[in-house]
């Protein structure tokens, strides 16, 4: 063979392995350019997750803005002082707005210092029978109060082991009214019927002029028995139920349960208000 000269053969493996070339290159420009694919896409997607917790930080903000505006107006002593009630006000913020709804806590029942007999009467009116009323009434007595013995119709842990459960009364007050869920006599249905009357917030019996109707009706017929439940002045606590949206579309609720300060000359210094609760409003109503 002449030098300089290729055979056929050689000629063969040459193109074979630029065509192997080529195919490794192609191959890597193809993995190139879906690495770059999945950098854009994971860009993209980090950029939308910043986004919406921005636009969720935004309402947030929106949100517990609004519960200190009504704060403000609650305090407000004049007539344009915000009233409770279902009467929604709208709050115009920079870069949200909200919609607040203010109920007083002062229109239900107190679960921590309502009499059994009154509690009793509360569960009747929203449909339980007698015995049930009575159990429900006395099984509240016993888990708030710090008796060894159960009521007539109550429940100690004695009952609560024999029923299968795990827990039994704490003898403490009530911290939240959904606690009422544990009652060895409560359900589901009573419970939706009952908690809305019912309030951890305030101890005094509702004045019938501001108690809400189911409330005012029980206890315009215990006052015809002559039953009349302890009734004192004290500071107005009020459930401030605030549904921010932003501009950005982010949307946050927020409750708050505050209470005023006492107001009058002999009052002590104090902030103007106390927050007693604070959560993020899951499963509330909004307005």
């Amino acid at each position: 063979m002449m030098p300089g000269v290729m055979t056929p053969g050689v000629m063969t493996r040459r193109a074979s392995q630029r065509g192997f070339a080529l195919l490794i290159v192609l191959w890597s420009l193809a993995l190139v350019a879906l690495i770059g694919t999945q950098v854009t896409s994971a860009g993209r997607t980090e950029a939308r997750i910043a986004g919406n917790l921005r636009a969720e930080a935004v309402a947030e903000a929106a949100a517990d803005a609004a519960v200190q505006v009504a704060a403000l107006h609650l305090l407000d002593a004049s007539a344009a002082r915000w009233q409770a009630g279902g009467t929604i006000h709208v709050v115009k913020l920079p870069q949200a707005s909200a919609r607040v709804v203010i109920e007083a806590e002062g229109r239900k029942l107190p679960l921590n210092t309502a009499p059994t007999l009154v509690l009793a009467a509360l569960a009747r009116a929203v449909g339980a029978a007698q015995p049930v009323a009575a159990r429900i009434a006395d099984e509240i007595g016993d888990w708030r109060g710090p008796a060894d013995f159960p009521l007539r119709f109550g429940a100690k842990a004695p009952q609560y082991r024999a029923a299968g459960r795990l827990y039994g009364p704490p003898d403490r007050p009530f911290r939240t009214v959904s606690e009422l869920r544990l009652l060895l006599a409560m359900t589901p249905e009573l419970y939706e019927r009952l908690a809305p009357h019912l309030s951890t917030y305030t101890e005094s019996t509702p004045d019938l002029k501001t108690a809400d109707p189911q409330v005012r009706a029980v206890l315009q017929s215990l006052r015809a028995e002559g039953v009349q439940p302890l009734a004192f002045d004290e500071p107005g606590v009020f459930r401030v139920t605030a549904v921010a949206t932003g501009r950005d579309g982010g949307r946050f609720t927020r409750v708050a349960v505050i209470r005023l300060a006492a107001q009058g000359a002999n009052a002590p210094p104090t902030r103007p208000f106390d927050v007693l609760e604070w959560s993020d409003g899951s499963g509330a109503d909004e307005p």
